[in-house]
């Protein structure tokens, strides 16, 4: 498969922040490992100027999805904290680059960069056909973010190396990859974009 990055595409990394790294409050097995693959497609989008959409969990301290507040998570990405910030080899464009904040209120908590936020607008805006999604967990924010770009009408690509996942249970990742395939998501990898 050969792909061509046009003016309707747009690249989407999902969470690649300190808390979900190796030695974080909430880490993925190597999720640090795929930084140079997602820098290498940073480049390629911003060389083409296509928009480049950073996720973050940008939680209050006492957010629902913490263990202490009846969620299922140690508490992580705290708004301004170390944690919540992107891995510091995480290359951030200065132009053409947009921050989407997610699970902002204490009372409501988004899997998904399109819950609860202004993603699906901010791509409508600039006449965004196709998505490109990478970053971490596979099973978890990437999968929901790249179900909810289906639900809204967008093609999306999945970069299979660009992401990593948790796998709470065992094969959560390889899972959550089927399901993504299965509900019409294309798996690529950098061989595949022009």
């Amino acid at each position: 498969m050969r792909i061509n990055i046009t003016d309707f595409d747009a690249l989407i990394i999902v969470d690649m922040q300190n808390d979900f790294m190796p030695g974080g409050a909430l880490p993925v097995p190597d999720g640090d490992k795929i930084v140079d693959s997602l820098n290498r497609y940073i480049d390629l989008f911003s060389q083409k100027g296509s928009p480049v959409y950073f996720t973050r969990d940008w939680h209050p301290e006492d957010h629902i999805s913490f263990k202490g507040y009846g969620g299922i998570w140690p508490p992580h990405c705290v708004q301004n904290t170390e944690g919540a910030q992107f891995h510091p080899e995480l290359k951030i464009p200065s132009d053409n680059k947009f921050i989407i904040s997610k699970g902002v209120s204490r009372e409501f908590d988004a899997y998904s960069g399109f819950q609860g936020t202004v993603l699906d607008d901010l791509l409508k805006e600039r006449g965004i056909k196709r998505i490109f999604v990478g970053g971490v967990a596979t099973d978890y924010c990437v999968k929901n973010t790249v179900l909810g770009g289906l639900n809204l009408g967008y093609q999306v690509f999945v970069l299979e190396d660009g992401i990593k996942g948790v796998d709470v249970n065992e094969g959560d990742s390889e899972r959550a990859v089927e399901v993504m395939k299965n509900k019409g998501a294309v798996i690529i990898n950098a061989e595949d974009i022009r």
